[in-house]
């Protein structure tokens, strides 16, 4: 093998075909099945969306009230799943009782692996009771019992009542979906091409989606809004934010919620979350954060956007989750949510044409050793 075909990290490496996302870094566009993120969150429900991306195509009326249906009759949990929750430390991270959650779903009715009606339906089942594993596992870390989930709220207003037994109003609501639309899918990113490897095995789709779950896990992938609320604690001020830019430039220290390894623009979703935290910053007051983040963005624009670093879809949505009243420990469960349907999407269209992953290493190791005796060894 030579060095020629060596890509590290995969990186611009072709694995397989899709239909599902279409990404152009340089001009920052994002579509869904050729539909443009801007557009589907303008337009779109989450119910809309995920029925795009698993299928193909959107729904027609009596579709997508049919979808509705089953995504809500679906939201519960079994018993047995919640067990498996409370015998876990009450000091697990939320990710890791979430892979442990929907590792567990897959034994309460494991549908064997193909591109058929049966795991449709299972993906359906994935994409609801995923957020009920992940507010039931913030309820029994605080030592407080599961809330059954309602019938009668959207997808994120109910998500947002199981955590704090509140509903929202349909603002928020609406909010925290077009939330999920933006985190649903985006392309061969590192969780989404680790649910297509477990697939293309062959194992059942709650494997793939369990395994996903622990790619997202890694702070090098999800979590970084709440390293970027972590940043926003060390700078004092807006009065000083572009003080501070300028010495964490000098000294090389990144600026977290910017620059992608994708976008060379600024990122599109990014867009739609910052005219939402602006609508929750003055509906509540907390505008600080945002006066902050805007100083951070005109100064890295005029420093290193020659470069193409630009804010991504992590630089406003920290800023929003907490001022939507979410605990930070629950940022990267959040993407989960939504990431699962397009995680499930690219499950079903690996099967559709399914071949192992098999790729090949570049041995770089010792050639011509020769055994030695235990007492020669150094």
């Amino acid at each position: 093998m030579s060095e020629a075909t060596y890509a590290k990290g995969l990186a611009g490496v072709i694995a397989a075909e899709s239909k599902i996302c279409r990404i152009d870094g340089q001009q920052g566009l994002l579509s869904y099945r050729g539909y443009t993120i801007q557009d589907l969150a303008a337009n779109s429900t989450f119910s809309e969306s995920a029925y795009l991306l698993l299928y193909g195509a959107l729904p027609t009326k009596a579709q997508l009230d049919e979808f509705d249906a089953r995504l809500t009759s679906y939201r519960a949990i079994d018993d047995s799943v919640v067990n498996v929750l409370k015998a876990l430390p009450k000091t697990t991270h939320p990710m890791l009782a979430l892979q442990a959650g929907i590792a567990a779903l897959g034994g309460t009715g494991e549908v064997p692996a193909g591109h058929d009606e049966a795991n449709f339906d299972r993906a359906i089942q994935l994409i609801a009771r995923t957020p009920t594993i992940v507010a039931a596992w913030k309820r029994l870390s605080e030592g407080d019992a599961p809330l059954a989930p309602r019938t009668d709220l959207g997808h994120g207003q109910n998500f947002l009542y199981m955590l704090t037994g509140e509903a929202p109003d349909q603002e928020t609501g609406h909010i925290f979906d077009v939330c999920l639309i933006l985190h649903m899918e985006h392309s061969f990113n590192a969780s989404t091409f680790t649910s297509r490897v477990v697939a293309s095995t062959t194992a059942p789709l709650d494997s793939a989606i369990s395994a996903a779950v622990g790619s997202l896990y890694g702070p090098l992938h999800g979590g970084a809004n709440e390293r970027v609320l972590h940043m926003l604690d060390e700078v004092e001020s807006a009065a000083v934010a572009e003080e501070w830019v300028m010495n964490a430039l000098a000294s090389k220290t990144k600026i977290m919620g910017m620059g992608h390894r994708v976008y060379k623009a600024k990122d599109p979703r990014a867009f739609v979350l910052e005219g939402f935290l602006t609508r929750i910053a003055e509906k509540t007051g907390g505008n600080e954060n945002y006066r902050k983040l805007k100083v951070i963005e005109s100064t890295m624009a005029r420093e290193v956007g020659a470069k193409g670093i630009y804010p991504n879809v992590d630089f406003f949505s920290g800023s929003l989750y907490q001022l939507l009243g979410i605990p930070t420990e629950l940022f990267t469960p959040i993407f989960a949510v939504g990431r699962v349907v397009g995680w499930c999407s690219h499950v079903l269209e690996q099967w559709e044409d399914n071949r192992i992953f098999r790729p090949r290493a570049l041995y770089t190791g010792d050639e011509s050793n020769t055994w030695v005796d235990f007492d020669a060894r150094g």
